[in-house]
């Protein structure tokens, strides 16, 4: 097996600490303003000792070196940061400058860019003791370059400590409702927490987002059941009042019909006509019902009998007229 593949991978937090470590400001490499200075005066020299004279030539190599120890460039986001004789000297900006070589030492170089620094805090209990896992993450920037290099050790390392400091003090003091439903509330109290800490540092706070919150499975089911509980309740809620509204207007309706009952016959033979559409359909229905829908015929026909039994005397002869059943046959 192999020895390498053998050994255990490191943690997030292990990780976290290597590059937190390996990103500390220290000495600044040589830009390539210098550089090109310290290979001109360098081939100089070797010409200048190989063709002249062996004292121009180390002159020049020493005027090279002198170069290579003392001029210095940073860039627009960076700050340079200076110690004289262990005293606090200058802290230089964008650009060329120069420094004295043995006295001056650059201890720091600081940028000053947004940056982002993720922190979690897993199992931190809330205000109603639910276990929580929160990820989270941290948009800050160095706006004092001077505190940065001098009031604290590793502003980066520390940065991520009371993040995660922070984040555990504020699900501590958090329902888990409100935790999971006030997202922006808890961010706005995260930045002002750590930006709090962080001020005499001279690092100032942009945001903090919370980016997820796991809750246990357990609960996450009983949530579950609760929410599809209260849907339902809802949808009876909704249900019922539908009903309410329909049957108000039966009622009305029915106040309608009960003045009008032209109106309720032709609803009746609408009904019957949007019944009978499709062909194959059979309806049986009473002789009562097709009179009903007929007022007028019928009146029509009981005059025209009674005509006919009437006699001159005045005497009215009692006439049966026999009942039709209608069947109806599309």
């Amino acid at each position: 097996m192999d020895p390498v593949a053998a050994l255990p991978e490191p943690t997030a937090r292990g990780r976290a600490d290597t590059q937190l470590t390996s990103s500390q400001p220290g000495l600044p490499n040589m830009n390539a303003v210098t550089a090109f200075l310290v290979f001109i005066f360098g081939a100089a020299a070797l010409g200048a000792g190989y063709f002249v004279s062996v004292i121009l030539g180390v002159g020049l190599f020493v005027v090279a070196i002198l170069i290579a120890m003392s001029v210095k460039m940073a860039n627009v986001w960076e700050k340079f940061v200076i110690l004289r004789m262990g005293k606090l000297q200058s802290v230089r900006g964008a650009g060329l400058f120069a420094i004295i070589p043995v006295l001056d030492n650059v201890i720091a170089i600081i940028d000053g860019r947004i940056q982002t620094t993720a922190f979690n805090a897993e199992q931190a209990l809330t205000k109603d003791t639910v276990p929580v896992n929160v990820d989270a993450i941290v948009f800050w920037h160095v706006h004092d370059a001077e505190k940065a290099a001098l009031a604290i050790t590793n502003y980066r390392q520390a940065i991520d400590r009371v993040s995660q400091t922070s984040l555990r003090e504020m699900i501590g003091s958090s329902m888990l409702a409100s935790l999971l439903s006030d997202r922006k509330e808890a961010d706005e109290q995260l930045k002002v927490e750590i930006g709090q800490k962080t001020a005499p540092w001279g690092i100032s706070v942009s945001s903090v987002e919370i980016r997820d919150v796991a809750i246990p499975e357990a609960l996450q089911d009983a949530m579950s059941r609760q929410a599809q509980a209260e849907r339902e309740k809802q949808a009876r809620v909704i249900l019922g009042s539908a009903e309410a509204a329909i049957a108000g207007q039966f009622v009305a309706a029915a106040n309608t019909y009960a003045g009008h009952p032209e109106a309720l016959q032709l609803r009746a033979m609408n009904i019957i006509y949007e019944t009978t559409k499709e062909r194959g359909a059979t309806i049986l229905m009473p002789s009562s019902m097709v009179d009903s829908m007929n007022p007028y015929g019928n009146t029509l026909a009981l005059a025209l009998a009674s005509n006919e039994v009437l006699k001159p005397s005045g005497l009215l002869k009692t006439a049966e007229m026999p009942l039709t059943r209608t069947a109806v046959a599309v």
